[in-house]
């Protein structure tokens, strides 16, 4: 009888430390996934804004993209740092922005209409979206809504 106590006890011990072992392997790997879409989120985020600089250095704008590809209207989806710059950099050229489009549109106060995903939507001419690294997911989520192309800003920039 001692030998199948002692024998059960280790065997719980055994059990209960490769459990323990597997749930902080499981939330060491969440946190470590999360670190490494993080750093490639900033690598994009950088390289955009280095190409985006050269492009300023050498007299370009972004409004040259729009008007070669005949975009008139244009809705920008996403407003934190790359949406305000893209807003700004085209306020004053023949391109109007009609609206802004973000998933936190209470959070935002603009001088345009600001509308989440899900509502409903007034035609333009492009879409482009400033949050780069989410761009397929978006671009799913909103073909379907809009019959007008989807682009990435990351389109533009390369392309002038």
């Amino acid at each position: 009888m001692k030998k199948n106590t002692i024998i059960s006890t280790i065997a719980g011990v055994v059990t209960g430390a490769v459990t323990s072992s597997m749930l902080v392997y499981k939330k060491q790997k969440k946190v470590i996934d999360r670190k490494t879409e993080y750093q490639a989120k900033m690598k994009e985020f950088y390289e955009l804004l280095v190409a985006w600089l050269a492009l300023k250095q050498e007299n370009k704008s972004l409004s040259d993209y729009f008007i070669k590809n005949n975009y008139k209207t244009v809705a920008i989806y996403g407003m934190k740092e790359l949406g305000e710059r893209l807003l700004n950099e085209l306020q004053g050229s023949e391109i109007e922005i009609k609206y802004i489009i973000d998933r936190n549109a209470d959070g935002i106060y603009a001088d345009l209409d600001v509308f989440t995903p899900d509502d409903e939507l007034e035609d333009v001419d492009v879409v482009v979206v400033t949050a780069i690294h989410y761009f397929d997911e978006i671009e799913a989520e909103m073909s379907d809504k809009m019959s007008c192309p989807i682009i990435s800003l990351e389109d533009v920039i390369y392309a002038v």
